[in-house]
């Protein structure tokens, strides 16, 4: 199963400006990230995430699940239409209700469009991602920007990944984010709709 485990935390620019001076070379992506569920928000109910995202004129698609120990499940392919992607995420090991859930019809609920500046860093005996996003939040016809710092664990141990998080917001005083930007842009198209994943 994939698993996915970060930490987020609110930015500005002048923020990411010092960490991104500090840390070197980072590489660029563009990301343009749509957000899907069925018209009975289906998926909502189970803190499930499906999205489309273009990374660098790339598509990927996710689906993401709520994992007991409060990390996620998360499985992805290169596939560039979301349904043709279901049955690829399901043999990688994504829920099979998936699929059933999907068969009713998908549609849009909200997005984001943003920059992403990556490095992959060492922490202790582990590896982690340090992601510099900055961009805007799309939901009912309405825009937030925002900027934010992500750190990933893409191999190794939870903890290294927590304490690089923890240095690091300690060192350019970074308050946590605890709302996912599918939430934040969700509670833009609908303030009734704000527990979801990414």
């Amino acid at each position: 199963m994939g698993r996915e485990f970060e930490l987020k935390y609110q930015a500005d620019p002048r923020i990411l400006a010092a960490i991104r001076e500090q840390y070197g070379v980072f590489f660029e992506i563009c990301m343009e990230t749509s957000y899907f569920d069925t018209p009975d928000r289906d998926l909502h109910r189970r803190r499930w995430t499906l999205r489309r995202r273009m990374e660098n004129g790339v598509c990927v698609c996710t689906v993401k699940t709520l994992l007991p120990d409060g990390s996620r499940g998360e499985w992805e392919t290169k596939e560039d239409d979301l349904l043709s992607a279901i049955p690829v995420l399901c043999k990688l090991g994504a829920p099979e209700e998936l699929s059933r859930l999907a068969a009713a019809g998908l549609e849009q609920t909200c997005a984001a469009k943003f920059v992403r500046l990556a490095a992959g860093l060492p922490a202790g005996e582990s590896t982690v991602e340090l992601a510099l996003d900055q961009g805007v939040l799309i939901g009912g016809g309405r825009e937030l920007p925002f900027w934010e710092v992500e750190v990933e664990l893409k191999s190794g141990a939870d903890g290294d990944a927590l304490a690089f998080a923890q240095a690091l917001a300690r060192e350019f005083h970074l308050i946590p984010q605890p709302k996912s930007k599918v939430q934040r842009a969700m509670a833009l198209a609908d303030t009734g709709k704000e527990n979801y994943i990414t």
